[in-house]
């Protein structure tokens, strides 16, 4: 008998792969998809990125690297956090991982016990809530809506919190909604959280430098609460490097070296290879950063003026990331010949199998009555993809 564990039986899927594959075996089939559901930028790695990763090779960095990752690479992220951010780290309180969200869950599996509470502004991103599980935490459900650009309030974090509550999760610019925080709504939360000492922070910050309202603002910023924070953040958004899985954690000392004897124990260190490539990213020459961030904020005017074009759908301007969160309730209880639409689910796949356009469904975010899509592509698959939503849309009655 086949029988996993309890732990792996209460993880549901990841619902944006689980939509990429979907498009993928469409496409294999021969039909033309254009994939809006995956999180992921369009753009090549820099050149002197890949230079730094071959040199990496023939000055043979082929052996186990340190667990918490090369020295160079954690001075470069120490150096960009200062520059970048005037926040001051050692070496020591950084831990590099497979990926930014390996960092996030060692984090979440180093601090949270059993029954401890873990505040969720929705909508999140995918996986935050099955790794709370994984470490037998509870999800606390923060609703937020457009209305609100989705950002929580300070009065919704404090009503929130109880004596249960050990950690909250903030993603700013967001996933899945590209809202970003200001400096005064962070100012508010920190006011919150300075109430609360026992609470920790997760502030992932891997969307920071796609980014439209200016210089990016974290909540580690506040003295008052910096010793409960931390960072997560990588290379794989702002330098196009998804594939290399870098990404890292700054954190107060105690937390990275217990990520550190965690990572240890069951991945160890990150790449070779891929850790000098991203100490190249963060150490070299920025201009490629602002390049495609502004090649991002040229598709997000494109894509939010498509939207508003396609009766009934709500939709709002996102300041970061590469993600649009239309509000498609006017179409849920619709349907297209026999074909009923009762949930953001069965639009999403609707508009994969109608009008061949991959997005993923609201339900995934904790947010049910919306559809996620990535405007990481190019506008001419944007404009293409617009058009065949807005006429598969308008058969819906």
């Amino acid at each position: 008998m086949n029988q996993v564990s309890d732990r792996l039986a209460a993880l549901a899927p990841s619902q944006t792969l689980a939509m990429s594959q979907k498009s993928n075996e469409l496409k294999a089939q021969g039909v033309d998809v254009i994939n809006l559901s995956v999180g992921e930028p369009d753009f090549n790695t820099p050149q002197h990125i890949k230079e730094a990763a071959k040199k990496a090779i023939d000055d043979n960095f082929s052996f186990y690297s340190p667990v918490p990752g090369y020295m160079d690479l954690r001075k470069a992220i120490c150096a960009k956090l200062k520059n970048e951010n005037d926040l001051d780290f050692t070496p020591e309180q950084i831990v590099v991982s497979n990926g930014a969200k390996q960092s996030i869950c060692n984090t979440i599996l180093a601090l949270v016990n059993p029954g401890d509470e873990v505040v969720l502004p929705a909508p999140y991103w995918v996986s935050y809530v099955e790794m709370v599980k994984l470490a037998e935490g509870k999800n606390v459900i923060v609703e937020t809506g457009i209305e609100q650009e989705f950002k929580m309030t300070a009065e919704q974090l404090e009503a929130a919190i109880t004596p249960r509550t050990k950690m909250l999760i903030l993603c700013s610019p967001s996933n899945p909604t590209g809202s970003v925080y200001l400096h005064d709504e962070l100012k508010a939360l920190a006011e919150v959280l300075e109430r609360h000492p026992g609470v920790f922070v997760i502030a992932d910050e891997i969307y920071e430098h796609i980014n439209y309202v200016g210089a990016h603002q974290s909540i580690a910023q506040f003295p008052s609460i910096r010793d409960r924070v931390i960072i997560v953040n990588g290379v794989s958004k702002g330098y196009a490097m998804t594939g290399w899985r870098i990404g890292f954690i700054a954190a107060p000392l105690w937390v990275a070296k217990a990520c550190n004897k965690l990572q240890g124990q069951y991945t160890s260190g990150a790449s070779s290879i891929a850790q000098k490539a991203a100490a190249a990213a963060f150490a070299g020459d920025q201009s490629c950063v602002e390049v495609m961030r502004q090649a991002f904020e040229r598709r997000r005017d494109l894509v939010v003026g498509l939207a508003k074009e396609i009766p009934g759908l709500k939709v709002n301007n996102p300041q970061g990331a590469f993600y649009l969160f239309p509000e498609v309730s006017c179409y849920l209880g619709k349907s297209a010949g026999d074909r009923q639409i009762n949930t953001s689910s069965d639009l999403a796949m609707y508009i994969l199998e109608e009008g061949h356009v991959a997005t993923v469904a609201g339900d995934a975010f904790g947010a049910p009555s919306y559809l996620r899509l990535s405007y990481a592509t190019s506008e001419e698959n944007i404009t293409e993809a617009m058009r065949r939503m807005k006429e598969v849309l308008a058969r819906l009655k």
